[in-house]
């Protein structure tokens, strides 16, 4: 008999963490919200108090989650992803419409995106496939079925449309490099995304002549080992094709705004009045918040309603107006240091099924992180892609609540009684 008894410790800094941006989110929320119009702070009809609603269901949600075996997660995950994959073909039939896309159910007036749901069962589901003690991430095989995996809920969310929900689960190959799959993967999709973005900025002449200029010096430089010429004659025809089909990407798959929001952020377009309208007045309202900003519900940018949609989306851009470049700072940090936190706890697990999940938690907190941030400021196009624990809406906080706290609940049976 195995004289060690299990016993559940959490994590309590993961769980401060979250807890410190929730609560950051909600004030913010509460700010780029406050109405008016409002009689009360009990007001059904404020964002900010339905939001409050969200959080104290989120209390339920992580009690419900926490409580729950946690052997059950490994157990039951291709059942729990079988039906996300459920849930997201349902849309097709019994989903409804906001604005120009069918990502959510309607339960009794409270509107659910079961997208938001999909990265948790994803990454159970991943993690169940990599922990399987037949499974090899170094044979093609293996890779195959990994890949097969992420990409099925991605292709059902793509046709919504939600692009930018999709563009989520491309996280999950840091978990395949962690578990063992070439770095080369890594750098053909760095290569590919510069290519693509290379080919649009500078034009398919510009890009071909780097691409030989490139593969000119590498052969060079390997001249003594006999590189096979073969085999680079491939992949510059490889790259060099690509080129040439990214305008057909470009302008026969895109839809116009997204063809809109990408020719902004290079630059090849002028709009601050449409498409642009969002991300310029992102900008603005930032840039105005200079070191300490302007103080908790006094941005003008955020009172005068300039920047739409500024309570989901965007809503790092009332941290900027409001809280300044310190304030910022101190959301980044918080963000990074949670994420951090999320890698050494799976570093230490003695499951392989829970570091393959808390690597894929971090994961994709780091691209949801890095893409929103990083479109609020102009810096990447606008996808609609809400910031973690802070965007407003009760399915992105659940499912971002759900997917950490499975993690804890995994974390938590780390420890034994000797």
């Amino acid at each position: 008999m195995n004289s060690q008894t299990r016993y559940v410790k959490f994590d309590w800094m993961t769980i401060l963490l979250y807890v410190a941006l929730v609560f950051i989110g909600w004030i913010n929320i509460y700010s780029a919200s406050l109405s008016d119009n409002a009689v009360s702070f009990i007001d059904f009809d404020q964002i900010y108090f339905k939001q409050l609603l969200w959080i104290a269901l989120s209390v339920v949600i992580i009690a419900f989650v926490l409580a729950i075996d946690s052997k059950f997660y490994e157990r039951f995950s291709s059942i729990i992803y079988l039906v996300s994959l459920g849930s997201l073909l349902g849309l097709f039939v019994f989903g409804k419409e906001i604005s120009g896309a069918t990502s959510w159910y309607s339960l009794g007036g409270v509107g659910l995106q079961p997208s938001e749901f999909a990265k948790a069962a994803t990454a159970l589901a991943l993690a169940k496939y990599i922990s399987d003690i037949q499974t090899n991430m170094k044979t093609f095989k293996n890779q195959l079925g990994a890949f097969m995996i992420i990409a099925i809920p991605a292709l059902l969310i793509i046709p919504q449309p939600d692009p930018g929900s999709a563009l989520v689960y491309s996280a999950f190959v840091f978990t395949m490099y962690r578990e063992g799959m070439h770095f080369v993967y890594l750098l053909l999709g760095f290569f590919a995304a510069a290519l693509f973005i290379g080919t649009l900025a500078l034009g398919v002449p510009y890009v071909v002549g780097i691409v030989l200029a490139v593969a000119a010096f590498i052969y060079w430089r390997n001249r003594k080992k006999k590189p096979n010429r073969f085999k680079y004659a491939i992949i510059i025809l490889s790259c060099i094709a690509f080129s040439f089909s990214v305008n057909y990407i470009f302008n026969n798959v895109f839809e116009q705004r997204h063809r809109d929001r990408f020719n902004i952020v290079l630059g090849k377009e002028i709009d601050a009045k449409g498409i642009g309208y969002n991300t310029n007045q992102s900008e603005i309202a930032i840039g105005s918040g200079g070191w300490t900003g302007k103080g908790w519900t006094q941005g003008t940018q955020t009172k005068g309603n300039f920047v739409p949609e500024q309570h989901t989306d965007y809503i790092f851009s009332t941290v900027g107006e409001e809280w300044g470049f310190i304030g910022s700072l101190v959301v980044v940090i918080l963000f990074l240091a949670l994420i951090v936190r999320i890698l050494v706890l799976a570093e230490r697990q003695k499951s392989k099924f829970s570091r393959v999940y808390g690597y894929s938690v971090a994961s994709i907190l780091f691209l949801h992180f890095f893409v929103n941030i990083g479109m609020v400021i102009g810096l990447l196009p606008t996808i609609g892609i809400p910031l973690p624990f802070f965007s407003y809406g009760g399915s992105s906080l659940w499912g971002f609540t759900i997917l950490l706290f499975i993690f804890v609940r995994l974390d938590g049976s780390n420890y034994y009684y000797t």
